[in-house]
């Protein structure tokens, strides 16, 4: 069993429909299944999924990705261990503060894959994480 860290657009992709991107988090999710490996985000996570519906009113959407999230990742918080990662983290002035966060979460849960599609943090060696990959290049 491995836990593995989803950033936020492979949530995104299952959710919504992105097309080969959305064929490809429903591939990893379904491996993940039959493997027992542990899914897990951050609350940061939640949030940044929840600003487009609750921008547009739309509640029900809301309601649906909490749960769908909830029930289905451990959601991770941005505890002590977490801020001190991120302090680490951010020395790195080419990181956003969002992915920081997202990076600091994984690694302070000991996180054995970190999968996003964000290019600039795959080249990324972060301490707590074993790999960072894209969708694509899950080694699942």
């Amino acid at each position: 069993m491995s836990r593995i860290f989803w950033d936020t657009n492979i949530y995104v992709y299952l959710f919504e429909d992105y097309g080969e991107f959305s064929k490809q988090a429903a591939g990893l999710r379904s491996r993940m299944l039959i493997r027992g490996d542990q899914l897990m985000t951050s609350a940061l996570t939640l949030g940044e999924i929840l600003v487009k519906p609750m921008e547009l009113g739309e509640t029900e959407i809301c309601a649906q990705y909490e749960q769908a999230i909830t029930a289905t990742s451990l959601l991770l918080p941005f505890d002590l261990n977490a801020a001190k990662a991120y302090a680490a983290l951010r020395q790195d002035r080419t990181l956003r503060p969002p992915d920081a966060v997202q990076l600091a979460c994984a690694a302070a849960a000991g996180c054995d894959l970190f999968v996003t599609n964000d290019r600039r943090l795959h080249a990324k060696t972060v301490p707590g994480i074993q790999f960072i990959a894209s969708l694509a290049q899950a080694p699942l």
